[in-house]
C-alpha cells in the first residue's frame, strides 16, 4: 500500500481533527494526549444517534470488551426505540430493593459530534447496588482510550450526582480492571472495601470506592475548566 492510499483510508476512518491532532503530538513527544482535553458534554439518548450507538456497541463485540455504563443498549441491539422508552422508564422509576431511578447519557465529543463513552447514572442505592453497582457505571468506546475520557466522563458523572443532592459517591470496579480503578482513585475514590461475585463461573473481586463529590470536583475544576465551560445537557 502507498503512503497516499494509506492516508487515504486513515481519513474515511477517522475525522481530519483528529489526525491532526495525532501529527501535532508526534512533533510534540513530551505531551499527551490528554494535556488537550477537548470538549465534551453528555447527551440524552434520541433517534438522532441510532446509528452511532449502535456501532458503539458493535465495537466492543468487535473488540472482546466488557461493556458497562451503557443503561442495556446491548440488550436492545435490534430495537433501540424501545430502548429509548426503557430509559425514560428508568428515569420514572420510584425507589425499591429491586429498581432505582436512573438516568443514562452518551459521552459526546463536541468537535465531531462523535459518542466515544456512554454513562448510567443511580439516583439511589438499594442493597444489591451497595453491594455491587454503586451509583455510576460507564464505559468508554475501545479506539478512544488512553485520551483521558474515562476521568471526565466520571468527573460529569459527580456533578450530575451534586446537582441531585448527592453528596457521596459510591463507584466500583473488577480488581482487574486496572485502568478503571486508576481512574476512581485520579477523581479521589477511596477503597471501603470489596465484594466477591461469580461471573461465567469464575470468582471476581469488586473493589467498591467513595468519592467525596464536592471535594473532587473542586480538586478537579482547574484540570477539567476549560472542557467543561460548556458542560450541560443537551437533549
Amino acid at each position: 500500500m502507498s503512503y497516499t492510499e494509506g492516508t487515504l483510508t486513515r481519513f474515511n476512518t477517522e475525522s481530519l481533527y483528529t489526525v491532526l491532532l495525532r501529527i501535532f503530538l508526534i512533533r510534540h513527544k513530551n505531551l499527551k494526549g490528554s494535556d488537550f482535553m477537548e470538549e465534551l458534554v453528555l447527551v440524552t439518548p434520541s433517534k438522532k444517534y441510532e446509528d452511532q450507538a449502535i456501532n458503539y456497541i458493535r465495537e466492543f463485540y468487535q473488540y472482546n470488551s466488557n461493556i458497562n455504563g451503557t443503561g442495556g443498549l446491548n440488550r436492545y441491539f435490534n430495537n433501540y426505540a424501545f430502548w429509548l422508552l426503557k430509559l425514560e422508564a428508568d428515569r420514572k422509576t420510584v425507589f425499591s430493593q429491586r429498581k432505582v431511578p436512573a438516568e443514562t447519557f452518551f459521552l459526546v465529543r463536541t468537535t465531531d459530534d462523535k459518542i466515544v463513552g456512554m454513562i448510567n447514572i443511580r439516583l439511589a442505592l438499594n442493597k444489591n447496588l451497595k453491594k455491587v453497582g454503586g451509583h455510576i457505571g460507564y464505559s468508554i468506546r475501545p479506539t478512544e482510550r488512553r485520551k483521558g475520557y474515562a476521568k471526565k466522563n466520571l468527573y460529569l458523572g459527580l456533578e450530575f450526582l451534586k446537582e441531585h443532592g448527592i453528596i457521596e459517591a459510591q463507584v466500583d470496579c473488577i480488581d482487574t480492571n486496572i485502568g478503571s480503578k486508576k481512574t476512581i482513585e485520579a477523581l479521589g475514590g477511596k477503597q471501603f472495601k470489596e465484594e466477591k461475585i461469580f461471573e461465567d463461573g469464575k470468582e471476581e473481586r469488586v473493589l467498591n470506592f467513595k468519592i467525596d463529590i464536592e471535594k473532587s470536583l473542586r480538586e478537579n475544576k482547574e484540570k477539567y475548566k476549560e472542557s467543561s465551560k460548556k458542560v450541560k445537557i443537551k437533549k
